[in-house]
């Protein structure tokens, strides 16, 4: 019996990869940008620890991530510990406990990976870098635009200019439900139709409800069509709450940013189950992965809003950062004149010994240019051999 070759070293567990160069450096770039403007703005950026106590983690909102969470046994205290699988519980237990007592609203920002125990349907990650923003004690629709135009900002500074922003309201489907006489059998039907976009599945098993939801379900798109549609149909007073709500946020998102693209879709059911009210998904055109995703819950009791951007569906989705140019510098050059070349924005990869042809040295490490005694020399691109 032979023994089975050992493993690449390259082998990593599926959904878990290496960033490389430049891809690497543009993400952190990229979460920089954000998290600066995000601090421009007031928010000041927390960071917690990729794990925490499995009683702690998964209390209150942290229920909703518990089956995709990873345990360890902590050896020091030998008690179960999970590793987080999205930042919002964290920003609850740290608002809730060790500030408490700030001023609200509270603005806070994170970035990080969270992991998490099996990939989304269409992003194959479970290693998943979070870049986000929470505002905790506030609950207007000025807070939920807030939160929308920040996030379309903090992606126009990185070239992405052009994304929509769909408005979904997971709860409206459960009140109409909740106030119907459907048996358990058909609402499990109409629940999955309407997950679906089936709307002759919904109208076969919606009973009285079937006018309402189909209407709703065809009203998805723009804001207009589907706010016209919910003032129409004939809803109970939570789910009438919810509508009215949804037609103000549209309006303070439309006078923040009057030229951002909103989506609404009242039938959507997409969310953690913290979420209660209005949430939000961000996409790109010709990209179906989501960018990001956010919504209001409940803090420990407080109302809080807060959207999380995926760094890495950004990254695919954003044009490529320009390169920072990389200009060798042979040995015995004086460090304070590769300093001022680092301050007009060159990376300075430093020679360590002398060499004969600085220029070669330079192209075998990837530079663009060599330091020459009068200054950047640009490196030759390599000639193309004959067809």
């Amino acid at each position: 019996m032979h023994d089975a070759p050992p493993a690449s070293p390259a082998l990593l567990p599926a959904g878990f990869d290496d960033k490389l160069p430049p891809t690497a450096e543009a993400e952190a770039r990229s979460v920089a940008t954000m998290l600066d403007l995000f601090a421009a703005y007031g928010y000041q950026r927390v960071d917690a620890p990729l794990a925490e106590f499995e009683d702690s983690l998964l209390a209150g909102s942290g229920q909703a991530v518990a089956d995709q969470c990873f345990r360890v046994l902590d050896p020091d205290s030998r008690r179960m510990m999970a590793l987080r699988a999205d930042f919002t519980p964290q920003i609850a237990r740290i608002a809730g406990s060790r500030l408490a007592d700030a001023p609200r609203p509270l603005r806070l920002s994170y970035a990080g990976a969270c992991l998490r125990v099996a990939a989304a349907q269409i992003a194959a990650e479970r290693q998943v870098d979070q870049v986000g923003i929470e505002l905790i004690g506030c609950d207007t629709p000025k807070a939920d635009a807030e939160m929308v135009a920040l996030a379309a900002e903090s992606l126009a500074a990185i070239g992405l200019t052009r994304v929509t922003f769909d408005l979904t309201m997971p709860r409206l489907v459960p009140s109409l439900l909740d106030a119907s006489d459907l048996a358990p059998a058909a609402r499990l039907q109409v629940e999955r139709a309407l997950d679906r976009k089936d709307a002759a599945q919904v109208r076969a098993h919606a009973g009285p409800l079937a006018d309402v939801l189909e209407s709703l379900l065809l009203s998805a798109g723009r804001p207009a069509r589907a706010l016209a549609a919910l003032a129409d149909a004939a809803l109970p007073p939570a789910a009438s709450r919810q509508a009215a709500r949804l037609a103000e946020t549209v309006a303070a998102i439309s006078a923040r940013s009057p030229t951002l693209t909103l989506t609404v879709d009242p039938v959507e059911g997409r969310g953690f189950p913290y979420h209660t009210g209005i949430c939000v998904a961000v996409f790109a055109p010709g990209r179906h992965e989501e960018l990001g995703r956010g919504g209001r819950y409940l803090c420990g009791g407080e109302p809080a809003t807060g959207l999380t951007l995926y760094a890495d569906a950004v990254l695919r989705a954003a044009p490529p950062p320009p390169p920072r140019p990389r200009l060798y510098v042979p040995a015995g050059v004086a460090p304070d004149q590769a300093g001022l070349l680092r301050a007009r924005g060159h990376a300075t990869v430093m020679g360590l010994d002398p060499v004969p042809d600085p220029a070669a040295e330079a192209a075998r490490l990837g530079c663009d240019a060599w330091l020459g005694p009068a200054g950047p020399v640009a490196v030759a691109a390599p000639k193309q051999d004959d067809a």
